[in-house]
């Protein structure tokens, strides 16, 4: 059966959901996205992830055609209508089509896409092994620049850090701020544990507040463990006990060596694993 995608309150065969050429989503990547995932047929954290998008679209000057509620109800039915149980939804609001130019006020209509498909970020094995990265030389926009927090269409600041790694044969990149301290990777937060006490850049770091880094901190903390929001550099890393990666797409993966060195003693460790099977089971309770 050919997936569904939800357009602007209709639902169209993958072949046929197409937009127009003119959108500046696609000229000039004006839009916003949010990446969504589904467990057991339930949208984890729907509200959060719904708040999130209205937030950047605001930040942008993007109304949205529709209204919260509304949102949440076109997530679950195209999530249903596809038949999936376990599911990532892309959910994307481009400024709409309009003229050539960078002026929004030449555009109309935006538009509202709804993808549900299945997602597999990183290979199943590196799980229970462990991922390696390397800093990229692309540092994080400048927040002044672009604020991190929201999430737009336009990547390419990401997508070059991400061509850096795989370049030097990794699946990740780390990206640093300009003031050359850890912000995040390309698409995934980070963590470290060291003596046992959780650590994890702040916000005022230049990064996004990632839901499911936020359903990690309060996991970590419901079972007793420190967890401190801080600056880091990347002598931080390099000396952690343990480290991992939270994302939507990648939930929480190990990592066990940066640049080349080995990170504790080059596998998963045990509050690493731990937190991943913690959140496995929220993420299914809902």
């Amino acid at each position: 059966m050919s997936l569904k995608i939800y357009i602007g309150g209709k639902l169209y065969d993958k072949a046929d959901a197409k937009i127009s050429v003119y959108d500046h989503g696609l000229l000039y990547g004006d839009g916003v996205f949010e990446g969504i995932r589904a467990y057991a047929g339930k949208v984890f954290r729907m509200a959060d992830h719904v708040d999130r998008l209205y937030d950047s679209a605001k930040a942008i000057h993007l109304v949205i055609p529709m209204s919260k509620a509304e949102m949440a109800e076109a997530i679950n039915s195209t999530i249903k209508v596809n038949n999936l149980s376990d599911a990532y939804v892309r959910l994307v609001v481009t400024r709409g089509a309009g003229s050539l130019g960078l002026d929004p006020r030449r555009t109309s209509d935006p538009q509202v896409i709804i993808i549900a498909d299945s997602i597999s970020l990183y290979p199943a094995e590196l799980y229970e092994t462990g991922l390696k990265i390397v800093t990229a030389g692309t540092m994080r926009n400048h927040p002044g620049a672009l604020n991190p927090r929201i999430k737009s269409l336009n990547y390419l600041n990401n997508i070059l850090a991400k061509i850096e790694g795989t370049n030097a044969g990794c699946l990740e990149a780390l990206m640093l701020n300009h003031k050359g301290e850890i912000a995040e990777c390309t698409g995934d937060n980070i963590f470290i544990i060291k003596h046992g006490e959780v650590h994890t850049p702040s916000i005022d770091s230049g990064i996004l507040e990632g839901i499911t880094r936020d359903a990690v901190i309060e996991i970590a903390r419901s079972i007793g463990l420190q967890v401190t929001e801080r600056i880091m550099d990347r002598h931080d890393v390099y000396t952690a006990d343990e480290c991992f990666l939270t994302g939507t797409a990648a939930e929480v993966i190990p990592v066990v060596e940066c640049d080349a060195r080995p990170i504790g003693d080059g596998t998963p460790g045990p509050i690493t694993k731990d937190l991943l099977k913690r959140f496995h089971q929220i993420a299914r309770e809902g």
